[in-house]
Formats: structure tokens, sequence, C-alpha cells
């Protein structure tokens, strides 16, 4: 695989691209910045789940090799995802794909580069991925910094709900109750998926997605033109995958209480699908030190300065 193989990168500072057979998987990243530097790296966790890592390496990676000369950047592009190998091809398989098993990929890459400690930064679904990473992997994390995480999925799906009601004029109806009581003795409610599956008959999951987290059009199609360059389509195989999982039941504000790292969380005040609720549970339960900004679900596309600036603080505070 060369440089050419996919559309323009930012030029300046070493840079390594690697495809590599680790934890069981064909995983894609690329490393950027010193080799020597004393800093951790920083390892950027997408979300999706199923995205990649080119739109942030292309719309941020100049920035960031400015701003913190002194430390190396790995964007990765999670299993399954983007340029990295299909699930198909692991050996775990596409049907056990799990938090845990993409957790262990990030070890593997630790392990693989050498590095002591590292700073997982998760957007996002991959915020869960860097929290767990940091509660089970402590004297790896120097800090953990997550850009408006999704940690609790029930509450995410009741949220796109209630967004996909008003949107369409109709009245709230959850389906929380009607699931418990339909659920035999012992068997878990599946509150969650009804939810979603509720939130999407009313609004397309993309266009219902599109309200709550861009500020603008404009922004939108920022994006969007961005992925375009990159030609990477796909991800739907991941997120069924996590979905068959339970993904929509996950509620991991239990682990929160357990890290032991420092927990810093950039929130974009526009972001309706993570703010206030979800950063909330991360604040709350896991001590995050919290900065708001005037933004959405990508903070980097609505204020470059602001995300620059909050994320240095977030690594050095």
């Amino acid at each position: 695989m060369t440089h050419d193989d996919f559309a323009v990168f930012p030029d300046e500072g070493p840079e390594d691209m690697y495809e590599e057979r680790l934890n069981g998987a064909d995983l894609y990243f690329e490393v950027t910045g010193p080799e020597d530097s004393p800093e951790p790296p920083i390892v950027f966790l997408h979300g999706g789940p199923g995205y990649n890592s080119y739109s942030f390496r292309v719309l941020m990676g100049d920035r960031l090799q400015e701003e913190f000369p002194d430390r190396r950047v790995i964007y990765l592009d999670q299993r399954g995802s983007g340029r990295s190998g299909p699930l198909e091809g692991t050996e775990q398989g596409a049907d056990t794909l799990d938090i845990d098993t993409l957790v262990d990929d990030v070890e593997a890459i630790r392990d693989f580069l050498g590095l002591d400690r590292i700073v997982p930064l998760g957007h996002g679904f991959g915020a869960l991925i860097a929290l767990e990473y940091a509660r089970r992997f402590p004297l790896h994390t120097a800090r953990v910094v997550v850009v408006n995480p999704w940690v609790h999925f029930p509450e995410l799906a009741y949220t796109l709900l209630a967004e996909a009601s008003a949107q369409r004029s109709v009245p709230l109806d959850d389906p929380a109750e009607q699931i418990r009581r339909d659920t035999p003795e012992g068997h878990y409610p599946n509150i969650g998926a009804a939810r979603i599956e509720a939130a999407f008959a009313l609004l397309n999951a993309r266009d219902l997605l599109n309200v709550m987290q861009f500020t603008d059009a404009p922004t939108r199609m920022h994006l969007e033109f961005t992925d375009a360059e990159g030609q990477l389509a796909g991800g739907g195989e991941v997120q069924q995958a996590l979905v068959n999982q339970g993904l929509w039941e996950f509620e991991y504000p239990r682990f929160l209480t357990e890290l032991k790292r420092p927990v810093f969380i950039i929130a974009g005040a526009q972001d309706r699908t993570s703010y206030p609720e979800q950063v909330g549970w991360v604040a709350d339960l896991a001590g995050g030190d919290v900065t708001v900004l005037d933004t959405g679900h990508y903070p980097w596309l609505d204020d470059e300065d602001a995300f620059t600036e909050a994320l240095g603080e977030a690594l050095t505070r």
C-alpha cells in the first residue's frame, strides 16, 4: 500500500502507514510525529460504529502536528471499518464482535509499537472504547479524552425517539413499559432496540442523526465531501454485528466508577445525541473534567480553534 492509494493527506511531519495482522484481524493505522517523543501518543478512536479515521486525519492532521509537534498521533481504522480488513476475515468472525475485542485491538497496537502509555481519544461510539481501554489497562493509559461520548445506549435510543417524534409532530410513545410487561420473567427486556426501531420508523437514521449532530447543512456537506474523497464506504457490517450483540441495550455507566486515570470530556452543546445526558454520565461517575463548546458532534468542523485549544488543555491539565 502506498501513500498515493488514497486522497491527499497532510504533508508535514514523519508518517508511517501500517497494515498488520494483530489480535486476529487485519488492522490499518497511521502514525505521525517523532518516534523519540517523551509524551504518550494519542490514539484516535473514531465513532460510527463502523466509520473510519480518514476524515479526522485529513481535517485535523496538519493542525495537530502544528500544535503538538512533540506528540505522536495514531489514527486507527477499527476492525471491519475503513481500510482495515472485513470482519469476515478475522479469526473471531463477525458474530462475536464486541467492545472487549475492539479494546484488545488497541492494546495489540500499543504492544506492536512498543509504547509504554497512550492517550485514547474517543469520539462518539469510540469514546466507549477509549474509556474501557483506560479501565482495563490503567497502567498503559496516561489519561483518556472523549469527545461527545455515547455510553448509555437505551437512553440514547430514547433521545433519538423523542427527536424523531418531534420532527414528525407526533406524541412521544415510548415502548419501554409495554416491552417490560411483555417480557417473560427472567428475561431481559430489549427496551433500547424497541426504542430505536420506533425512532427509525418515524425518520430514517441518516436524516435523524443529521438533524441532531450538525449545526448547519454546509458543515454536514463539508464532512460528506471529505468522506467522498476518501472513497471509504460501508460500516454497516460492524454496526449490525454490534447490534446483534445487544448494543442498544448496553449501559456502560456502572463501569465508569472503576476508572483510575484522569478523564477529560469535550462536549458540543449542539450535539443533542450526547449533550447533556451522555456527557453527564461520564462527568458524574468518572469525575470527568468537562469543556463545553458551541459546536455539534464533530467540533473540529464547527470551530477548529476551540477544539484544538480544548484538546491541548485536556492533554496537559
